[in-house]
Parts: C-alpha cells; sequence; structure tokens
C-alpha cells in the first residue's frame, strides 16, 4: 500500500489595490454559467472543489463556464492575458437568475505586476518552486500524517485507487492519493495523471476533461 500526494502548484504574483466589495456569482449543477472576460483568461481558480470553472487552457479564449454542487460559498480567482485580477464570491442556488456574465474592465480588483514597473523586474520577484521545496516537503509530511477520509474511490483488476484529501493552500492544490494492489502482481507507479471534469457526460456539448498542469510536482511515498 502506498500514500501518495501530489500537488499542483500554480505559481502568481500580483499586487493589490484598495478593494471594494466583491460581487456574488450564483451556479449549480444542472446549468452552465458563462463568464466572458474583456481580455482572454490566463488562469482561473476557484477555492472549494464543489465549485468548477473551465475554459481552453491550451488556446486563450475570452469566456469561461462556471458549474457547482451544493456547499458553502467561496470564491473565483481569475487573471486575464493582460494581468488583469479579477475575484468573486461563488455561491450555489438551485434557482439561477442570470447564466451570463459580462465581467468589464473596470471590475479589475488589480493587476498582476505594478503598472509603474516594467514586467521584467516584477518576474524577478517571483519565488520559484524550486526554492520552496523544503516548505512543500514540510506540508507533505503533515498531510499525510494527518487523518483523511475518502473523498473518492476506484478499482479495478485488483487495483484500489483512493482520493483521501483535497486540500487548497493559497493557489496550489494539494491531493492525498493512496493506491493500494491486491492483484498479487507487483507495480510500479509510474505517473499519475489529474483531471477536471465540467458537465455532464451524456451531453457532449457541455462536457469537459481538462488536464490540469502545474508548475512542478512532487510526490512523497
Amino acid at each position: 500500500m502506498k500514500k501518495t500526494l501530489l500537488f499542483l502548484s500554480l505559481a502568481l504574483s500580483f499586487s493589490i489595490t484598495a478593494q471594494r466589495p466583491l460581487d456574488t456569482i450564483y451556479a449549480n449543477d444542472q446549468k452552465n454559467v458563462a463568464l466572458f472576460f474583456p481580455s482572454p483568461i490566463r488562469q482561473g481558480i476557484t477555492g472549494a472543489s464543489h465549485f468548477v470553472f473551465t475554459y481552453n487552457r491550451e488556446k486563450e479564449q475570452y469566456f469561461g463556464l462556471l458549474q457547482a454542487k451544493p456547499g458553502l460559498e467561496s470564491n473565483l480567482f481569475a487573471v486575464t492575458s493582460d494581468g488583469s485580477v479579477y475575484s468573486y464570491i461563488l455561491k450555489y442556488s438551485e434557482k439561477l437568475s442570470k447564466l451570463n456574465y459580462f465581467v468589464a474592465a473596470n471590475e479589475s480588483i488589480g493587476n498582476e505586476a505594478p503598472l509603474d514597473k516594467p514586467v521584467q523586474q516584477a518576474k524577478t520577484n517571483i519565488v520559484t518552486d524550486e526554492n520552496r521545496i523544503p516548505y512543500f516537503q514540510r506540508a507533505c509530511d503533515y498531510l499525510l500524517k494527518s487523518k483523511s477520509q475518502a473523498i473518492a474511490t476506484k478499482r479495478k483488476q485488483g487495483i484500489k485507487l483512493e482520493l483521501e484529501q483535497m486540500v487548497y493552500d493559497g493557489s496550489e492544490v494539494y491531493l492525498v492519493i493512496e493506491v493500494k494492489n491486491t492483484s498479487g502482481i507487483n507495480f510500479e507507479i509510474d505517473y499519475l495523471n489529474v483531471y477536471r471534469t465540467n458537465g455532464n457526460t451524456k451531453r457532449k456539448s457541455s462536457f469537459q476533461r481538462l488536464p490540469q498542469e502545474g508548475l512542478s510536482h512532487k510526490v512523497c511515498k
């Protein structure tokens, strides 16, 4: 039996000016809520797993789709190609009065890099994952020792894959995964692919399965 912790690092460096109260967006698991931004979306992150925001990661587009399952309120954090930062409160609602949101440029809460400094200078201040390896290692050790319970389980031919924890730490997501082999055949783990899905598999027009790619990842046994 092996317990694996995989983290996806989505590093961001940004400056934020004085903020106004955040607007609230409502979503559910029956309909897609579309958000249209003034610039193509470069990155979008929700604060809880029962809210899913999908967008084209291979080719930048102006819109993303939001769905939600019942649960506590959370938030959406998005960055567009021009460096503008947007943030919204997310809530689940069975009935939706609005399905399309057209985001105005003045709704931005700030910019990824200070507008009065060259972008090159801002990049030099970004902390790379290589410099944070000790922090990631301590986080891995802590989560592997902490109590957890199964979130999702899949079995196939004597192999059990179980997701035990999904922990959000700022812009990073930690996944605690247990792999159990009862097949009688020895296997070595080569890699784990992580995907985010949105929509109903029976409705191909609304179903999306997107690979989650971080700047780096580390596995702790």
